[in-house]
């Protein structure tokens, strides 16, 4: 009996059939996007009230520039969102609110980059893992079709590429979609958690600014 884990995974790729290309492509896709979302989110992680703190200690003092390099010098859409906020400080509070606001739709849709096509990828790839089990299907009942018209008796080894397609395809595109969709939904509760601390941090600066 064939072992299952001794065979190489080039080998089940092959017997995957056609399918199985477009299910690789979706892997290399899916993990480039998980690597540098992961990156990314942990570069311009900041402990938010220590940051707000020190921006509200310079504001006390006048220090609006000091703040400002402050702001320059944290690579964090935070920052980038209150930096917008402090250089409105002495416009009335709609201004500031709008200074905010017009940044904070800039920072967000980079928080969100590539999130829909990773979600894209977590929807597809069983969709094609189907796709290969249909093909595999199909292919099988090609070689029945074949032997009853030329009144061959159809043996199991016949019809063992089309099962293998059939099989290795779904689970080809399940083990590429499961991971992406908990990745996915991980990466959109942090995204959700940074864009709660920058409302947050807004609302403060706002309301000192504002006083």
């Amino acid at each position: 009996m064939m072992d299952l884990w001794k065979i190489s995974l080039w080998r089940l790729f092959l017997a995957g059939g056609p399918v199985m290309w477009p299910i690789l492509l979706c892997s290399i896709f899916a993990f480039a996007i998980i690597l540098e979302k992961f990156r990314h989110l942990y570069k311009i992680k900041i402990d938010t009230q220590d940051f707000l703190s020190r921006i509200l200690e310079k504001m006390k003092r006048h220090e609006v520039k000091e703040a400002l390099q402050i702001c320059d010098s944290t690579k964090s859409p935070i920052a980038q969102v209150l930096k917008a906020g402090i250089l409105k400080y002495d416009r009335p509070r709609p201004q500031i609110i709008e200074a905010i606001e017009d940044a904070s739709l800039y920072e967000i849709p980079k928080l969100e980059k590539n999130l829909p096509m990773l979600a894209t990828i977590g929807h597809i790839c069983p969709l094609l893992g189907l796709l290969g089990t249909v093909t595999g299907m199909v292919k099988c009942f090609q070689i029945v079709e074949a032997k009853a018209t030329a009144f061959h008796p159809v043996m199991p080894g016949d019809l063992a590429a089309g099962i293998w397609e059939a099989l290795l395809t779904t689970v080809a595109g399940l083990v590429v979609a499961i991971p992406a969709y908990v990745a996915y939904n991980y990466l959109v509760n942090r995204v959700k958690h940074f864009v709660l601390e920058m409302e947050k941090a807004s609302i403060e600066l706002v309301n000192f600014l504002a006083e």
